[in-house]
Formats: structure tokens, sequence, C-alpha cells
């Protein structure tokens, strides 16, 4: 069965970007860039929002890039032949491997789940992982903590009053402070 994931860097003050929509403080460093590389194998589909889709075409041609480096060049030949479904309801078209949703989160997860083979599906951008987070559709929750507070931005997940029971599975720390944390959600 393919697990659904949904994985974010988020501050030790539960924000995903600060207050001017900026991710320049959970840049990762080299480990931890190898270390999102190595998880980016296990992903079979990526299901984004438009906001998300837009920032990661930079990388449809990041792999002719001769300033990035082995990791960065791997990270974009994994991502660009990766099937992505992207939610939008104001873009017509979308390039690459990518392809608009049809149906609603809930029946494109269910579709890719009846799909043979065992990648995971993952869940990106905040609105979308939000979406499936309400609508009880994410099996793993996997965040990279960084030791930084914004005081403010866009949170992790919007308060929804919903109680979700979760096992860690995985944690590790990373050198500088970034804490990698996989939780199963209980019952999945």
């Amino acid at each position: 069965m393919h697990l659904v994931t949904c994985t974010m860097g988020v501050s030790a003050d539960g924000f995903i970007a600060d207050a001017d929509g900026s991710l320049d403080w959970g840049a990762p460093d080299t480990e931890l860039f190898r270390f999102i590389v190595d998880e980016q194998v296990k992903v079979g589909a990526y299901l984004l929002g438009r906001r998300l889709y837009e920032t990661m075409l930079s990388w449809e041609t990041a792999d002719q890039d001769p300033s990035l480096g082995a990791a960065e060049i791997e990270w974009a030949r994994l991502w660009n032949p990766l099937p992505k479904v992207v939610f939008s309801t104001t873009l017509s078209s979308v390039q690459g491997a990518a392809r608009l949703a049809t149906g609603d989160l809930a029946t494109e997860i269910e579709r890719l789940r009846a799909e043979p083979g065992d990648g995971e599906i993952a869940v990106g951008g905040a609105m979308l992982a939000g979406q499936a987070a309400a609508a009880g559709l994410i099996d793993e929750y996997r965040i990279r903590l960084s030791p930084v507070l914004l005081g403010g931005g866009v949170p992790f997940f919007p308060q929804q009053g919903t109680r979700v029971a979760l096992d860690l599975v995985e944690s590790r720390v990373f050198p500088a402070g970034v804490v990698f944390l996989r939780y199963r959600v209980q019952g999945h």
C-alpha cells in the first residue's frame, strides 16, 4: 500500500514560512540535503498546490546548472520525472511530469493508492497539506524542526480543532541543530 506522507520544514514555534513568506531560515546544510535526497527516492508521486508547484519549477532545468553540487543535481534528476498532481483553480496547464488534478484531493489519493507499486504519495504545500490532514488522509508526518523562532508567518497547519494521535517512528539530529521527526498516525 502507498503511504501518504507530509514532509515540511518548520520553525521551533510552528511556522513553515516567515511573515514575508521566506523559507531562507530553513535552508538545509550539506548533510541534511543529502538526507532529503535519500528520502526523495521513496516517493512515487507528489501532490502539490499551485504555489509550491510554481516554486519548484526552477528544478525543471536545475540539472543543467553548472554551479550546483552533485546532491542538488541528483535531487533534480529524481524530482523532474516524478509524477506530480497539481491542485489549482487558476492554472490552465503545467509542465514536465506534472498534471492538473481532475478530482478532489481524496479522489486523487484514492486513485494513486490503487496503482501498483509501493512508492509513497507525498503531499506538499501548506494549504494542500492542511486539507489532507483535515480529511485524515495523511499516514505519516515528517518534520524537519529548525532551531529558529520566527514569531509569526504561515503555520505548519491551521487550527482545525481535531486531535490526531501520533507514534514516533524515527528521529535524528543534524549537526546544524535541525531535528528530523517521523511520526505515523495511530491506526494507519
